[in-house]
């Protein structure tokens, strides 16, 4: 499905790592911090062990807990939602809209109740969500609002980066994101008290300063390690030309796939001033079956997925809050009918050309 772009440089400076006796909590930690907040342009950077750890610990510091309740997408990787159950708390979905598949920021406000604390936007396959309609309502309501930028590095609503308009952001860097630190993410935000919480937060919750095993919250192992911080710098370094490679594959795609029936490409909304291409999903229309034509393409030799199953009908979740089919009709129509193409900067023209007429081959069969 995806490949990272790694170079020697990048191979290079973990092994320089590796060759020190600092493994951990060294002073590519601090570099890696500091270049990633100037590059989102947030006066902080804490980086995590993960996205989803990073979005746990925004939830915690906004004193969200039992009885609270967050507002977020059903459509969209599960720990989004899961972050909040961390913590206690219940996420409250509203739908997405049809042609962002982001959360539909219209239908917010009917869903907020004297519990709600938060708002858990999430910015899809890296188009940023509808942040200044969305700010409006948190600002008016007086919401925190939690950034999951973990698949949009980069991305930019009205000229403006995402993750710079939330209380606090998140980005993840699993090998089959924009940039790569194998596993791992960071939090960005301009608040230093937040910041200064959420380092002692990721490291056991030991206080400020040199006072080893001073333990002064309850806190989670949620460091990143030196070997990732220092992949991270060399991936950051390089993350216009990672960003411009995802582009000229998603332009091909776009041009190859968007006259072929049956398939609805990738829309940019128009508040959208730069998508940063995650994924590439196309939406099977005409009555297309997407998993015949998922399997036809899976035996062609062409790997695909279903992106995303709804996360309100996951087992799990249908097991707790007791949803149904129906619920959220948008994200359930899109989960029945995306399909993910096997998408990197990597990815060569002839290789995505060879995706398009086997897609196209495994539409004529599925019919």
């Amino acid at each position: 499905m995806s490949r990272p772009d790694i170079t020697q440089k990048e191979i290079l400076a973990v092994n320089r790592v590796l060759a020190t006796p600092h493994l951990a909590l060294g002073p590519n930690l601090e570099k890696f911090e500091r270049a990633f907040a100037d590059y989102v342009g947030a006066r902080h950077g804490i980086a995590v062990s993960s996205g989803t750890a990073g979005l746990h610990m925004c939830v915690v510091a906004a004193g969200i807990g039992p009885g609270d309740e967050v507002i977020t997408s059903p459509y969209s990787f599960i720990a989004s939602a899961n972050c909040i159950l961390y913590a206690g708390a219940t996420p409250v979905f509203v739908d997405v809209d049809p042609v962002t598949l982001n959360l539909d920021v219209r239908q917010v406000e009917e869903r907020i109740t004297p519990r709600t604390r938060a708002l858990l936007p999430v910015h899809i396959f890296g188009q940023p969500c509808d942040m200044g309609l969305l700010m409006e309502i948190a600002r008016r309501r007086n919401l925190t609002v939690i950034e999951d930028a973990c698949e949009s590095i980069g991305a930019e609503y009205q000229g403006r980066k995402v993750g710079t308009f939330g209380r606090a952001a998140v980005f993840a860097f699993y090998p089959n994101k924009q940039m790569t630190t194998g596993e791992g993410g960071v939090i960005v935000t301009d608040d230093t008290a937040l910041a200064d919480l959420l380092r002692s937060l990721r490291n056991q919750g030991r206080g400020e300063g040199d006072l080893w095993l001073a333990h002064e919250r309850l806190g989670y192992n949620y460091r990143m390690d030196e070997m990732s911080c220092a992949l991270g710098l060399v991936q950051l370094e390089r993350i216009e030309e990672l960003l411009r490679k995802r582009e000229r594959v998603a332009e091909t795609y776009t041009r190859l796939l968007r006259d072929i029936p049956g398939v609805h490409v990738p829309t940019i909304a128009p508040y959208t001033t730069r998508a940063s291409w995650f994924l590439y999903v196309v939406r099977l229309t005409n009555g297309a079956n997407r998993d015949t034509v998922l399997n036809q393409l899976q035996t062609r030799g062409v790997p695909t997925r279903p992106y995303f199953p709804p996360i309100h009908l996951q087992p799990f979740y249908r097991a707790q809050f007791k949803y149904r089919e129906g619920d959220f009709q948008v994200a359930e129509t899109a989960g029945r009918s995306s399909l993910a193409l096997p998408f990197s900067g990597v990815m060569t023209q002839g290789q995505i050309e060879h995706v398009c007429e086997t897609l196209q081959e495994a539409l004529r069969v599925a019919k």
